[in-house]
């Protein structure tokens, strides 16, 4: 039987990747560069070949060190796994969670779950990653989180995503502007091309879904304004600075004070499809799978009280 991968040798391998630095990867790990060199030195001793070439500071992946990247990563995940399993059967109740979500999700929704969800492991330590969803795919498979609130992603093999709840976007305006007095039309296509647009940051996939739907129905966006929060944005619209796009769970309590009015996007709904994300194939455990219940609940609850306005 071959010798197997010391796996002190292995996590300093995946984290030098990472990085691409001996100092940034001896930092990360607590340990001085030299030990990390002498475990890369021992790795390619063990193997018979390079898996690094030192250019300068950085360190790149051979074409033998690609390779091992490809099951490295896999395996320190499940060597994690497997201690986590292990250390939850010990401790009932004093698991951890982590989970990602953007900062909509932790304002909007993620309170009333987890208070929900401290009442069944109070002794369970919760870390909250923010970030929006085209991050959330990396967190996930780099294991710094286990689930993700997020919105469906394009497709991948490594990322399953149980569907959730699907919103729709919908235009707002201050309560001053032309479009407050008709909320149920749909403006002309030259009519949403003359407004300034207040839209969520332009990394995110809502932002894409916008801009796409709106070129669509014949709408050019004249400099649109990005913001990273989606209360700025509202303030922006209900000052008169643009035209917004959100969901109606987000801006419920403006309609109801009457700050800002709801207007058509278009002819045809824009929706949005909500879920958790987690690594294909890893098992979940008690307090997720408790967790996904309670946010299932929570978003049942949601659409209800949406259907009802």
């Amino acid at each position: 039987m071959p010798a197997l991968i010391d796996s002190r040798q292995l996590l300093a391998f995946s984290t030098l990747a990472r990085h691409g630095s001996f100092t940034s990867a001896a930092k990360e790990l607590f340990l001085t560069q030299s030990a990390v060199s002498h475990a890369i030195k021992a790795l390619e001793t063990d193997l018979g070949v390079k898996v690094f070439d030192r250019v300068g500071k950085k360190a790149h992946l051979t074409l033998a060190g690609e390779r091992l990247l490809t099951h490295a990563d896999r395996i320190l995940r499940e060597m994690q796994d497997a201690r986590s399993g292990i250390e939850e059967l010990c401790n009932w109740g004093q698991s951890r969670l982590r989970v990602g979500a953007s900062t909509t999700a932790c304002q909007y929704l993620l309170p009333g779950v987890l208070r929900e969800f401290k009442q069944s492991f109070p002794e369970c330590v919760i870390r909250i990653e923010p970030g929006d969803s085209p991050l959330m795919g990396e967190a996930l498979r780099a294991n710094n989180i286990d689930l993700a609130l997020m919105l469906r992603p394009p497709s991948r093999e490594d990322v399953e995503f149980r569907a959730i709840f699907t919103d729709e976007l919908e235009l707002y305006v201050a309560a001053n502007h032309r479009w407050a007095t008709k909320p149920k039309a749909v403006p002309s296509a030259e009519e949403r091309s003359s407004e300034t647009y207040v839209l969520y940051d332009k990394s995110t996939y809502t932002y894409g879904m916008v801009t796409d739907y709106l070129r669509g129905e014949g709408v050019t966006l004249q400099n649109p304004i990005e913001m990273g929060s989606m209360e700025a944005a509202k303030e922006l619209v209900k000052i008169g600075l643009g035209v917004g796009v959100f969901a109606r769970w987000v801006a419920q309590k403006e309609v109801e004070e009457g700050s800002l009015v709801p207007v058509p996007i278009g002819v045809q709904p824009l929706r949005r499809e909500w879920g958790v994300g987690h690594l294909k194939g890893r098992r979940l455990g008690l307090a997720e799978e408790t967790f996904l219940g309670l946010f299932e609940a929570a978003a049942e609850m949601l659409q209800l009280a949406m259907a009802r306005r």
